[in-house]
């Protein structure tokens, strides 16, 4: 989970009063909801849209649009506080936060406009920064060193919309001047390695963010370090270390004299892509349902995941919704997923069902039904047909959007769960799951399990580096690069054991 900063809420009621209008904003790679006007909802998707493409074009990529529930949800939900209570997290400074998995990312953020103090993040360009991050998962498979990630991000959070309908990328990050001139220094050399910059790291408040903004824009826009960059890079790429890679760049005290002098700049270049390069899909909007709007605080809640007791507490706000909403089939879709995450598996098979007579192909209520289905097959007296009912229902699922991770995922589980031996198809399913969210941690983990259970070690490796180089380092990234030495050392026995 990656938080970021900035000043947004949304009020949790029990209910949500009757007249407020919701406004779905549907696009090919964001689906946005809002109680705000229509024209509002559709130039903040339209935006959105316009940096994807720019970013797009900026990289040469051409990957193909994301299942439809596979895009990135965004909630925009209004002020500080309930934004913060939202998240949970007690931290103050708290404003919205990014989550993203499998078929169900979200992000929650603030108003539909920019700060007015251009030396602040504004929320949409703290929400473009993680998009860029959601962005570069999906064209590479690579791990890259935190400062490049950090730096790429930020390199493109500063995203202006000109009047002439052009898109320009890689304006200067105003917001980080204070902390480049004030914040404790960086010095280059632990910038360019993660593990030693993050053995250093006290408490102060350093310029690591705005150090390397500074050092990816110098190193994109500087003719004679391009090549340089781009040769960094490739290392990365082909297996090299950081320290390793950072050897293109030479004297490394040179490069860090020369970024002091390019921080002194009063002139800044940056790409301008023009309209008409920029291709957007068709983006559709339409005003939720009562029903539907009177579920936003529950449905919101859910999909930013709820424990055991707090789903308890959730459920008889659904209850009562839905109760007055009897054939809306988002609403019993909904009261399907509150009923499913409180534990009440019949219920939650039964509000499916319900979803499912008003709009067979509702995603959501296939989804929650399996869920739910696979649950009861644990503690089953007849393992062999319940777990066959799971399978058929995302099968289902599959035939539906067959490209949504979430029934790939589950279907490889129906074996795994069951203690049975795992067929290839669920195995190929499941690495075809990781090839459309390869943002989800736990997916890449599972995957890479299942390699090294085959003995696919260069498999493995490959699919477990994102997870052990990590720059956001956790317990799970510390297991990650135990579970990675511990492949190498296999595939190296494996290699040992054929030469004989």
């Amino acid at each position: 989970m990656r938080y970021f900063y900035l000043a947004i809420c949304v009020f949790f009621a029990a209910n949500v009063p009757a007249q407020a209008k919701w406004v779905e904003a549907s696009s090919d790679h964001f689906v946005i909801y809002a109680d705000k006007n229509e024209k509002s909802v559709r130039n903040f998707a339209e935006r959105l849209e316009l940096f994807h493409a720019a970013l797009a074009l900026r990289r040469k990529n051409v990957a193909s649009k994301p299942s439809p529930s596979n895009r990135v949800t965004i909630f925009v939900v209004g002020s500080k506080t309930k934004v913060r209570k939202l998240a949970q997290d007690g931290n103050k400074y708290l404003g919205g936060f990014y989550l993203p998995r499998a078929g169900a990312t979200v992000a929650f953020v603030p108003e539909l406009r920019k700060s007015n103090n251009k030396y602040q993040s504004s929320p949409e360009q703290i929400l473009f920064h993680e998009y860029a991050h959601h962005f570069m998962y999906g064209i590479t498979s690579y791990s890259f060193p935190r400062w490049f990630s950090e730096g790429f991000a930020e390199f493109h959070s500063t995203v202006k919309f000109e009047k002439n309908g052009n898109v320009g990328l890689g304006l200067p990050a105003v917001h980080r001047a204070y902390e480049l001139g004030q914040a404790k220094e960086v010095p280059l050399k632990l910038l360019l390695n993660t593990k030693e910059y993050l053995a250093s790291k006290g408490k102060a408040y350093d310029n690591f963010y705005g150090k390397s903004w500074l050092l990816y824009h110098y190193l994109t826009f500087n003719p004679g370090r391009r090549k340089q960059f781009l040769d960094y890079q490739n290392k990365l790429m082909t297996g090299s270390s950081e320290n390793e890679a950072a050897e293109v760049f030479g004297d490394i005290g040179q490069l860090s004299k020369e970024l002091r002098l390019y921080r002194k700049n009063r002139k800044w270049t940056y790409f301008s892509r023009p309209r008409a390069e920029l291709k957007i899909g068709q983006i559709t909007i339409r005003t939720l349902r009562r029903g539907e709007a009177a579920m936003m605080p529950v449905i919101m809640r859910s999909k930013r995941g709820v424990n055991t007791e707090q789903a308890i507490e959730l459920l008889p706000d659904a209850q009562k919704i839905a109760a007055l909403y009897p054939d809306d089939s988002a609403v019993q879709a909904a009261l399907a997923e509150a009923e499913y995450d409180a534990g009440n598996n019949k219920a939650a098979i039964a509000a499916a069902d319900r979803a499912l007579v008003r709009d067979s192909k509702h995603m959501n209520a296939h989804i929650q039904k399996g869920f739910a289905l696979a649950r009861l097959a644990k503690d089953s007296d007849d393992q062999e047909a319940s777990w066959k009912a799971v399978r058929r229902q995302f099968v289902k699922a599959n035939k539906i959007e067959n490209d949504h991770p979430i029934p790939l995922l589950y279907f490889y589980n129906s074996y795994r769960d069951a203690g049975r031996d795992i067929p290839e198809i669920a195995v190929q399913g499941l690495e075809r799951a990781l090839e459309f969210a390869p943002f989800d941690s736990r997916l890449r983990w599972m995957v890479a399990n299942q390699h090294a259970l085959d003995k696919r070690y260069d498999h493995a490796i490959h699919t477990l580096r994102p997870l052990a180089n990590n720059p956001h380092r956790s317990k799970q990234s510390d297991l990650a690069e135990t579970f990675l030495a511990s492949l190498e050392l296999q595939r190296e026995e494996a290699r040992k054991a054929k030469a004989e």
